[in-house]
């Protein structure tokens, strides 16, 4: 029986493991946060603490285990996000369910909307065949992007999933790297990979590749091609010249959507004014079918410290033209 001080919140030993999170770090969390004690006692967890501070320590739980029980596996970034938010009951920090706002059942539970930001371009994605999608490191544009691909995939809406980067690196002369096509490329594709392996695992990834549902093609090898009923990904997009985005842009046939990812500001062209992404975007925006959505440091979701390190970048630059 717990004392006037102590607020107990009924869960499931399941549930007290993902809410607890890895080495009980999400309720080190709440309890830095919030200045409460939270305690494991079995079938539940136990809140001690002031009222105020246990009643926003226990709207946080409450929210948690609803992401649980919608099958979202909880991350460190739902934790810190939902501590940020200003509560003053459980429903108040309870996410907004929008069905487009989840992608796709991945290996380890849904993949869903984190931010505002994310949710808006979720929709883009859903509503739009030609979506632009800006923002810095971390911001979840490549992964969202994969994950609806991949959902449009095993929904059988598409019958592709392609996936290009320009190679800027090597100059787009891939010929000095060992191993077949696939090989010299994949190093420039490590995120991409990474996004799909987390989304269907290792085997299922594979064989997708072995079949050519999954398919790799350097952007110097989309010339020519036209991709019908296919999904695809150009990421890292703000290294493309103008001529490039055009052409890739053209390739566009029928039953396809095309995704664009990138980042204006960190272009490695030698002529950064050439990048193609800004100058697609600021040519196409108004086209009907167009989507373009800007994701901002608030939508990053790795490590908090990214967005400290994003926004003084910003802020640098900004000061340097003011």
């Amino acid at each position: 029986m717990t004392s006037a001080k102590e607020d107990f919140v009924t869960l499931t030993d399941a549930c007290v493991l993902a809410v607890a999170g890895p080495t009980e770090r999400y309720l080190a969390m709440l309890e830095g946060a919030f200045k409460v004690l939270v305690e494991m006692p079995g079938g539940g967890l136990i809140v001690s603490g002031d009222a105020r501070a246990r009643q926003k320590a226990r709207a946080v739980i409450v929210a948690l285990s609803d992401l649980y029980d919608r099958g979202i596996e909880i991350s460190e970034t739902d934790v810190r996000r939902l501590i940020e938010q200003p509560a003053s009951s459980a429903d108040a920090v309870t996410p907004p369910v929008d069905q487009r706002n989840t992608v796709i059942m991945g290996r380890r539970g849904a993949i869903v909307a984190k931010t505002a930001g994310q949710a808006a371009y979720l929709r883009e994605l859903a509503d739009k065949d030609l979506v632009f999608a800006m923002g810095p490191a971390g911001s979840g544009k490549t992964f969202l992007a994969v994950a609806h691909g991949v959902s449009l995939l095993l929904s059988r809406k598409v019958d592709k999933l392609i996936i290009t980067r320009p190679a800027v690196e090597a100059g787009e002369r891939l010929g000095f790297l060992p191993g077949d096509l696939n090989e010299k490329i994949d190093p420039y594709l490590t995120p991409i990979w990474g996004a799909l392996d987390d989304i269907l695992g290792a085997q299922v990834l594979a064989k997708k590749r072995e079949t050519k549902e999954i398919e790799v093609a350097p952007l110097a090898y989309m010339r020519g091609r036209t991709l019908n009923y296919a999904y695809v990904i150009i990421d890292e997009a703000q290294n493309t010249t103008r001529m490039q985005m055009k052409m890739f842009l053209t390739r566009l046939g029928e039953g396809s959507r095309m995704v664009v990812t990138g980042d204006p500001s960190q272009v490695d062209l030698p002529n950064k004014a050439d990048s193609g992404l800004t100058h697609a975007v600021g040519l196409l925006v108004t086209v009907k079918g167009v989507g373009v959505t800007e994701l901002t440091a608030d939508d990053i979701v790795r490590h908090e410290l990214v967005a400290r390190i994003v926004r003084a970048y910003d802020n640098e630059h900004k000061n340097s033209f003011s």
